[in-house]
């Protein structure tokens, strides 16, 4: 099973949304949240400082796991780690070429957008309104 780490990125009532580039072996064009396959030894919370520093140029500060979401539709199971971050360090900026867009936005729009790469947001966007 290939374990993922994803960071939903909050703030004022918004959450970061990237979208996936079109060259992405799994859901390209559309929008997720930043984050990355944990690495050897790595840690949940390492891996997660890494990918958000490689993506978005930030560092987490604050964060908690709100779910863990598994992927039964690709031929290798996967296992996404979903973590609210409430407070980083920098400002978040695409780096790379993994994403090509990113825009904040309402949780309540981003629990409606259409191209989502997994349904199971939906519920979790929902959840993420009540944090604080």
């Amino acid at each position: 099973m290939r374990e993922i780490v994803n960071g939903l990125l909050l703030r004022d009532n918004q959450v970061l949304l990237v979208r996936r580039s079109r060259q992405r072996s799994a859901y390209p064009g559309l929008w997720s949240f930043a984050g990355g396959h944990v690495e050897g030894d790595e840690t949940l919370s390492g891996a997660l400082v890494r990918e958000l520093g490689e993506e978005l140029g930030i560092v987490p500060l604050e964060f908690r796991l709100l779910s863990v979401l598994v992927d039964t539709t690709v031929p290798t199971l996967v296992r996404y780690h979903m973590f609210a971050v409430t407070h980083w360090q920098g400002e978040p900026a695409l780096r790379g070429d993994e994403h090509s867009e990113m825009t904040w936005v309402s949780i309540e729009a981003a629990s409606l957008v259409r191209d989502l790469a997994l349904d199971s947001y939906r519920p979790l966007l929902q959840r993420c309104r009540t944090l604080k």
